[in-house]
């Protein structure tokens, strides 16, 4: 896809943002995806977005919704993507995939697909060292690291509740789960 042709797709994604308040859009595989947000998402990005905030080293900053485009066919908005803090100054609506070091998504009913399978692939092939994934639908934590170029080969899974420690290039990062909310149509796990 040309610039033009970008262009042409970031407009079309702003008119339906603008027509649809309320919902993330995204390029996925080359098809426009509108995702619901609802507030046990929005509450569990607040929460992250703090936590991170006061381990974090200065140079670098957390975006929340923004294009990070992968190829002509997938552009990503991630929940909460932390990049070098001199991109964030240029305050633009896209930026290159290749920026972000740390990478977390929320899960909803409408992106566990996307989730699980499709972006561990995206994010791990461009290098991105650790995707965090929460998970309110089933109350557990994924971390994923050692990024390879057809996925993480490493992960682990635990419950909200526990802490979990994600050892990444930016540091060590502890993230207490226990405050984190769960959906509350979501059903209990055996």
């Amino acid at each position: 896809m040309n610039v033009s042709g970008i262009d042409r797709v970031h407009s079309r994604l702003s008119e339906l943002e603008d027509m649809f308040p309320g919902w993330l859009t995204e390029i996925v595989e080359g098809s426009i995806m509108l995702s619901p947000v609802r507030p046990v998402h929005g509450t569990t990005i607040q929460r992250l977005w703090t936590i991170l905030d006061e381990q974090l080293p200065p140079e670098w900053s957390q975006m929340s919704d923004v294009a990070f485009v992968f190829d002509d066919a997938n552009e990503f908005c991630p929940d909460l993507a932390v990049v070098p803090a001199e991109a964030e100054d240029e305050n633009r609506s896209a930026y290159a995939a290749g920026l972000i070091e740390f990478v977390a998504e929320v899960v909803s009913p409408e992106s566990v697909r996307r989730d699980y399978e499709l972006k561990p692939r995206w994010y791990a092939s461009r290098g991105i060292a650790n995707y965090l994934l929460l998970d309110p639908l089933k109350g557990h934590a994924v971390t994923m690291w050692n990024p390879g170029p057809d996925g993480y080969l490493g992960h682990d899974t635990l419950p909200y509740g526990r802490d979990v420690t994600v050892n990444s290039p930016l540091g060590r990062l502890l993230i207490p789960t226990g405050s984190l909310p769960v959906d509350p149509k979501a059903r209990p796990q055996t």
